[in-house]
């Protein structure tokens, strides 16, 4: 099964994110609540966690590029 890494809406007014640095690489391990991926947004940058146990098998998104909240940024294979 294949899961969805969301780029989150942390709080109001925040409406899209900046990916700032790659905390894991296509094709590693991640354990679910790891931090794999730091986002910059206009208050914070703060880290994303897997959402499950697996092999990031997909980066959509890469450094330096810009998200709305709630767009798909990567995938993992559980």
């Amino acid at each position: 099964m294949t899961i969805q890494v969301i780029l989150p809406k942390w709080g109001m007014g925040i409406e899209e994110g900046t990916v700032a640095r790659w905390l894991k690489a296509k094709g590693d391990q991640v354990e679910k609540g790891e931090p794999i991926v730091e986002i910059e947004t206009a208050k914070a940058t703060q880290a994303v966690e897997a959402p499950a146990s697996g092999i990031l098998t997909a980066i959509l998104l890469g450094e330096g590029e810009v998200a709305a909240v709630n767009t798909v940024i990567a995938l993992i294979a559980e």
